[in-house]
């Protein structure tokens, strides 16, 4: 039988169709299944980068926890210096510390004596108790590579019956032969953090240390067990390669990244399952270096439910596409866009839940009332909080893209420009304090400066976390200014009880000789000479002493008012012949404040001698008493319009000797004295000062003295006691 061409050409033409259809359906079936992979390795990458902001916003807060304590600890032991091992010394100032702690995760606190072997312990509850060294003890592994301050020695985490336990010690002395240490429950203080991190519906994290031992884990059958060993143990069936090369290789080598690894447990789910890991390093002690590691982990299945279901539909609206072209283009655009739509939202969605998931983290760090900000290496801002903005007096978007210099003044910026070079070129974090000034005050700020590295390792930007310290400075400032005047006021008793001896036998012998010798004589005049100068000396003893020790007070509570019109009118002649105009501002109604009369008249007249003596061209010296509401206690100050005190001078006023006077006009112990009679009554002395300006315009000085108040049955008589006048010129 003969075929026909015109049979043979449509056959070819039919045969040619069927193979452009089944061509173009493998060619669908193909292009879905590699869209579909490449969608899931799209959205998969995304994800981890969710769960690396996971873990590194976990990292931040531990370490800033840690560092809380690390700060508590110093300021302790900075206090703690100097003094003896006596429980009474430091169990109320330590105790408080732990209470504050105690959200930290700190449970105890310890005085440890390697010289005495002696260990003074307390806890949350202030009971103290004391041991003995054992000739082997942990505490002998302390050791201190930095001779500069802060230091600190972070031990291994170590297993109690309370939980994981990590100790933090600084030194007491500069041997080390004291230290101080807190004992941090690690286990509550990852639970307070860790705990609560979620990733995507299931997803969980854990943390490791250097030894490979977990500190943390939802599974309870792993806590506190090496990671390596567990997981042997438990799912022998299943291959831990993958994620045992991650923790050995990259986490326990203080690396971050991502990446996927098969696991035998999930949220109590038993099987192989494939997850997807986020991992970045805790640094918990520079010197030596010790960090932990945070993972944040969560099945990839996850990631391909939400994709399969589209993948699907993906696949089939590309074979109804390719059979489309047949019927006709416009059935083919209409399934296309349609399809296409669908999938889009699937992915908006996933999108917009990713975008809401790091918003929520970025809030933590936009509510935060510290100072956040990224930098590049040549020192512009990259990103920076509105507390930051604010703080500076801006916009966030005002800084981005200039120079550091644009908000810090050159000389913090320029220092700021080195220490960042330092952590590009180290890859390690730097802590430090510095003074930044701010117009006519100066901050102190804490920062501390972290290497925020790239997929591949290399430092891609610095983080810096910074903190106004300025108050904790000041703090620390009237401490030690305490400490001084403690130590001087023992010193001055001590030297005064020594000079009253040969001065009482010096003016018992110039009193006879004066007896003998005739009046209006030149020796008579020498002999009367001696007196005064020995009287004078006796006085001058006399009020160290009176600052020295406590003496019996002869009343409880007095009247504030009373007393300062009682001086006012002693004083008043002798201001108006200075040129001086007194100025009363007292207010009504106060109550008795506690103290004796006489001695808060002596303060009184001790502080306008002293703005006398600073007026001497004349001017207005205002008097002014009120209740401060807030603190219940009355407040009398004292404002001169003098000369005022230089700054350089502020923090040596109430020192003894300290004077600003001639040589001869003044002993220097007026501000001392009268330091110690107000803090005896429980009050406090503050000095505010403006010196005069280039063009001789006088600021003045302003005392303010508070007191405490009592009830008007409290005030009794007034004891009746010598006040010594200024003398006048």
């Amino acid at each position: 039988m003969q075929i026909s061409k015109d049979t043979l050409a449509g056959r070819t033409i039919v045969a040619v169709v069927y193979v452009a259809v089944i061509a173009l359906l493998a060619a669908g079936i193909l292009l879905g299944v590699w869209t579909a992979r490449e969608m899931n390795a799209v959205v998969t990458d995304q994800f981890n980068a969710q769960q690396m902001v996971i873990a590194q916003t976990a990292k931040a807060r531990i370490e800033r926890e840690i560092g809380e304590v690390k700060r508590e600890l110093y300021l302790q032991a900075q206090a703690l210096r100097g003094k003896t091992a006596d429980v009474r010394e430091f169990a109320d100032a330590l105790q408080q510390s732990l209470v504050r702690l105690s959200e930290s995760g700190v449970r105890k606190a310890e005085v440890v004596d390697r010289t005495t072997r002696r260990v003074f312990t307390g806890g949350l509850h202030g009971s103290w108790s004391e041991r003995s060294l054992a000739e082997t003890d942990s505490y002998d592994a302390v050791r201190f590579t930095a001779r500069e301050e802060p230091a600190f020695w972070v031990s291994p985490v170590l297993a109690d019956a309370a939980g994981e336990e990590m100790m933090i010690a600084t030194r007491l002395t500069p041997e080390a032969g004291r230290v101080l240490v807190f004992h941090l429950n690690v286990s509550a203080l990852l639970s307070s953090i860790v705990k609560t991190i979620q990733s995507g519906r299931t997803g969980y994290a854990w943390v490791i240390e250097p030894e490979g031992r977990f500190i943390y884990h939802p599974n309870p059958d792993f806590f506190g067990r090496d990671a390596f060993a567990v997981r042997e143990e438990k799912f022998p069936d299943i291959s831990n390669e993958r994620i045992h090369f991650i923790q050995k290789e990259k986490m326990l080598k203080g690396e971050q990244g991502t990446g996927w690894y098969y696991s035998a447990w999930h949220r109590g789910y038993t099987g192989p399952t494939k997850k997807l890991i986020a991992y970045c390093p805790i640094q918990v002690a520079d010197s030596p270096p010790r960090f932990w590691s945070v993972a944040v982990v969560a099945p990839q299945s996850e990631v391909e439910d939400a994709l399969r279901q589209g993948s699907f539909r993906l696949l089939l609206l590309q074979g109804l596409v390719v059979l489309a072209v047949i019927l006709g283009a416009s059935a083919i655009i209409w399934l296309e866009n349609r399809w296409s739509s669908v999938l889009e939202a699937k992915v908006l969605a996933k999108t917009d839940a990713l975008a809401k998931s790091e918003e929520k983290y970025r809030s933590l760090v936009e509510s935060a009332e510290d100072l956040i900000f990224t930098v590049d290496r040549e020192g512009r801002f990259q990103s920076l909080n509105t507390f930051t903005a604010k703080f500076f007096g801006g916009a966030p978007e005002a800084f981005i893209g200039r120079h550091l210099s644009s908000a810090f003044p050159e000389p913090s910026a320029a220092h700021q420009a080195r220490l960042i070079s330092q952590v590009h070129l180290s890859g390690k974090s730097i802590r430090e304090e510095f003074e930044l000034p701010m117009g006519e005050r100066s901050a102190w700020i804490s920062a501390n400066f972290m290497p925020v590295k790239t997929e591949t390792g290399d430092v891609g930007a610095i983080l810096c976390i910074a903190r106004d310290i300025t108050e904790t400075k000041n703090l620390q400032r009237q401490l030690v200014n305490a400490e001084k005047l403690a130590s001087l006021g023992t010193l001055a008793a001590g030297v005064a009880h020594e000079i009253n001896n040969p001065l009482g036998v010096i003016l018992g012998f110039c009193e006879l000789l004066l007896r003998k010798a005739e009046n209006g004589t030149q020796q008579y005049e020498d002999l009367k000479t001696i007196e005064r100068q020995g009287l004078l000396c006796k006085e001058t003893v006399e009020n160290l002493l009176s600052f020295a020790r406590a003496e019996k007070q002869r009343r409880e509570y007095s009247d504030l008012n009373a007393g300062i019109e009682e001086i006012a009118k002693i004083v008043r002649h002798l201001l108006e012949k200075n040129g001086i105009t007194l100025v009363l501002a007292l207010g009504e109604g106060l109550p008795p404040v506690k103290g004796d009369a006489r001695q808060l008249q002596q303060v009184f007249l001790n502080l306008i001698t002293n703005s006398m003596a600073a007026m001497e061209n004349g001017g207005m010296l205002t008097i002014r008493s009120f209740l401060e509401r807030s603190t219940r206690r009355a407040v009398a100050q004292f404002q001169d319009t003098g000369i005022g005190i230089p700054p350089d001078h502020i923090d040596h006023i109430f020192e003894p000797f300290f004077t600003t006077k001639p040589e001869g006009q003044g002993t220097g112990l007026g501000l001392f004295v009268s330091y110690g009679i107000i803090t005896s009554y429980g009050g406090s002395i503050e000095c505010a000062s403006a010196p005069a300006t280039a063009l001789g315009k006088q600021q003045g000085t302003t005392f303010t003295v508070k007191l405490p108040t009592g009830s008007p049955a409290d005030l009794t008589e007034t004891a009746d006691a010598p006040l010594h006048m200024p003398k006048e010129e």
